[in-house]
């Protein structure tokens, strides 16, 4: 007996799930090559599509290159949100779990290059390499305040977000971004 689906295109979610997954492909392929080395065909053998198919999905690879770091950005913030929300957990440890989210993922051999293919190419990405990061900051800050009040919670979420920053660029590998982070936290936040 045939499915009720049969003969017909396939589902949204499995249309969306499809675009993730290329998007996924797209940013690791943009990380391991950088964007100017990257080209539409090293994307799509990594997305297992093909080239047709990907300018289907994407009409350019500035376009490309928007969707996927837009949804990499989005998906952390996201994951940011739900790690701070959990107020059973104490403050410090739920601030490293936020900025390994937001960070941490992006220490390491294949990763190491997002970040720099993203800060050498603002104008391809417009608002939302600014808005990101604003929204990371008034999420860090808002989780502090909460236990220490608004006044003293800028500077300290401030002086976090530093921190990481320089350690982001000074380790080699995001178990040690994460020892040396929560001695950061620890000194910041009692």
């Amino acid at each position: 007996m045939n499915s009720p689906d049969a003969g017909h295109p396939s589902s949204p979610v499995a249309g969306t799930d499809r675009r993730t997954m290329v998007l996924e492909s797209a940013m690791a392929t943009f990380a391991r090559f950088g964007y100017r080395k990257t080209s539409m065909e090293e994307v799509a053998r990594a997305a297992h599509i093909s080239r047709p198919g990907l300018y289907f999905l994407f009409s350019s690879k500035e376009t490309l290159f928007r969707a996927a770091v837009t949804q990499a950005l989005d998906r952390d913030i996201t994951a940011v949100e739900q790690v701070l929300a959990d107020s059973g957990r104490p403050l410090p440890e739920r601030l490293v779990e936020a900025f390994d989210q937001w960070a941490g993922r992006y220490i390491g051999p294949l990763t190491r290059d997002v970040t720099t293919v993203i800060e050498a190419n603002p104008d391809l990405l417009g608002e939302i390499v600014e808005t990101t990061p604003r929204r990371f900051e008034e999420l860090i800050t808002d989780a502090i305040a909460v236990e220490s009040g608004r006044e003293g919670a800028i500077p300290v979420a401030q002086t976090m977000i530093s921190a990481s920053i320089g350690l982001k660029h000074q380790v080699a590998s995001r178990e040690f971004y994460l020892e040396r982070l929560a001695v950061a936290i620890g000194l910041l936040v009692r």
